[in-house]
């Protein structure tokens, strides 16, 4: 029998969770309503406790009270996606639960999941039931009358995990879209799969990672042993931060991306970072963000171009270090979430200042945000999430923030671009905030897609591998033909006061496929305008705009 747990006990627990969680989130991914190729529950659970984890492992001391804080720490600059969100919350209010004890019992683990779940609907605007906040709130509930009758934290995690099923399983009689779709909600999955891997680490079957692993350690072993051709990163980058507004940790966090054979130290406002990188121009002015730089050194590993290298980035870091002395404060200054080139150059036509890479495949973290924030130099900051998921995220980062943000709560970047056609610098923040919200509501949106399983939404039945037209957040067709469900999607969303069209063609549509189909459109639907975008967006063929 355990009574209770230690300090390393939980510390293990979280670990394999995380593990069991990260080894499933392909069937989570799978688990979506809509049959799309995007789905990233599993992937954004899986990161968003995977950087909760990372910010664990830098905690030297197995104290309950420092892994829950670093817990808390990594899952919120981590979270990804609602999903991901809702999960950050959940462990920030075990994390307040447990935080000065030196051990846990099976009541002091359930009152920290029924905090935990406290904390998650409250962050919640409109919590909707038959989701992982519904799972998290019954085992939780029941977690509390169990703990009464069991003391015996092994059997008590076994009846955890028993109701945390039951309840996952119920999600379909709560959610009308899960039980047509004929699925479990893949949040509540997620927390199921990290609540059994805990268990497993208490019956001593502790959960290893099945993923290949990583590390800048074992790239360091593998350079010295690969000829020059084969080098990935091709410039040796050194330099020395003088700074009070960034740790080591948190800049080994951010250079992590350039490259590999990272190592970062620091003291006493000094860091020095040692980075092999594609871009160290970029990682220099990365740096500068933060403060000033002492010693730079820039070398080519692959011996050409030597001097030419260190003279662009030591003009780089001019350049950086003037603008940062002479830039004004801009009024406004605008982020937008976008996938594809072609997108990310409309949104800097439009005067958007900061593209964050992202969108239906890979959500931005509350970080990502967090560092776009900080780069902009601006009295108010607009973000424009542009997916229904990220929007949470983006609100997390406005929350952690000292600067004046205003997010504005894009589903899509037709509602985007609507939005920031009703800009006007002219006006205050808070006029622009209420007509761009308003904005949102004038246009009508679609996309064009394909299927990755079978099921039947809204008597619509489709087929692995059908063309399918989503419209407005519903199902709307599925066929075999691009051209024809895309036109009958626009068919759908067109009403007696339409007056534009507008088609964004993805990276999988040539351009003649997509200048023939502007032109089929223009015969069908006469009074309207016909306007026609190269998007390059992944995965959906069109997306589509009605105004």
């Amino acid at each position: 029998m355990i009574q209770n747990i230690d300090g390393k006990q939980v510390r293990d627990m979280f670990v394999s969770g995380a593990n069991n969680l990260k080894n499933h989130k392909d069937l989570v991914d799978k688990l979506n309503v809509f049959p799309v190729p995007d789905g990233d529950t599993g992937t954004n659970m899986s990161l968003t406790i995977s950087c909760a984890i990372k910010e664990l492992n830098k905690v030297e001391k197995d104290d309950i009270g420092q892994l829950g804080k670093a817990l808390s720490k990594g899952s919120l600059m981590g979270a990804r996606g609602n999903s991901g969100v809702i999960l950050s919350q959940i462990i920030r209010g075990i994390a307040q639960s447990i935080d000065g004890k030196e051990i846990l019992t099976s009541m002091d683990i359930a009152k920290a999941l029924k905090n935990g779940s406290d904390i998650a609907y409250k962050a919640v605007i409109k919590p909707v039931e038959g989701t992982i906040l519904t799972v998290v709130r019954e085992s939780s509930e029941y977690a509390l009358k169990a703990a009464v009758l069991e003391e015996d934290i092994i059997e008590f995690m076994k009846l955890l995990v028993k109701e945390a099923n039951n309840s996952l399983n119920r999600t379909p009689e709560l959610l009308h879209a899960l039980k047509e779709a004929g699925v479990v909600d893949s949040g509540g999955k997620g927390l199921v799969l990290v609540y059994e891997g805990m268990l497993k680490s208490l019956e001593g079957q502790f959960v290893e990672s099945q993923e290949v692993q990583t590390s800048e350690t074992s790239a360091v072993q593998v350079e010295n042993k690969i000829s020059t051709e084969d080098i990935k990163f091709q410039y040796c980058t050194e330099f020395i931060l003088e700074t009070d507004k960034i740790s080591d940790l948190k800049m080994r966090d951010i250079m992590i991306k350039y490259g590999d054979s990272l190592v970062v130290v620091g003291d006493d406002g000094i860091i020095k970072v040692h980075v092999h990188t594609n871009t160290p121009g970029t990682v220099l002015q990365e740096a500068l963000a933060y403060g000033q730089l002492l010693t730079i050194k820039i070398e080519n590993m692959k011996l050409q171009h030597e001097n030419k290298v260190i003279k662009d980035a030591q003009e780089d870091k001019e350049v950086s270090e003037q603008a940062a002395v002479s830039e004004e404060p801009k009024e406004f200054g605008f982020i937008a979430t976008s996938m594809g080139q072609g997108l990310a150059k409309i949104f800097k036509d439009f005067g958007v200042d900061h593209i964050i890479e992202g969108g239906q495949t890979m959500n931005p973290s509350t970080e990502d945000f967090m560092n776009a924030i900080e780069k902009m130099n601006a009295h108010n900051i607009i973000i424009l999430p542009n997916n229904s998921n990220i929007i949470m995220a983006a609100n997390q980062a406005k929350d952690l923030s000292d600067k004046n943000i205003i997010v504005i709560p894009t589903k899509n970047v037709s509602q985007a671009f609507a939005a920031l056609v009703n800009f006007d610098a002219d006006l205050t923040i808070e006029e622009n905030e209420a007509n761009m919200v308003e904005a949102l509501s004038t246009v009508k949106s679609g996309q064009v897609t394909y299927a990755v399983r079978n099921t039947v939404i809204n008597d619509v039945e489709v087929k692995e591998g059908n063309i399918i037209g989503l419209g407005e957040g519903k199902l709307l067709s599925a066929g075999d033909n691009i051209d024809e469900i895309t036109t009958n999607l626009i068919e759908s969303l067109v009403d007696e006061d339409s007056a534009i069209i507008t088609l964004f063609y993805g990276e999988d549509i040539k351009e003649e496929q997509a200048e023939a189909l502007r032109e089929s459109l223009e015969e069908k639907f006469e009074d309207i305008d016909i306007e026609l975008y190269y998007g390059g967006q992944p995965i959906y063929y069109y997306l589509v705009s009605v105004e």
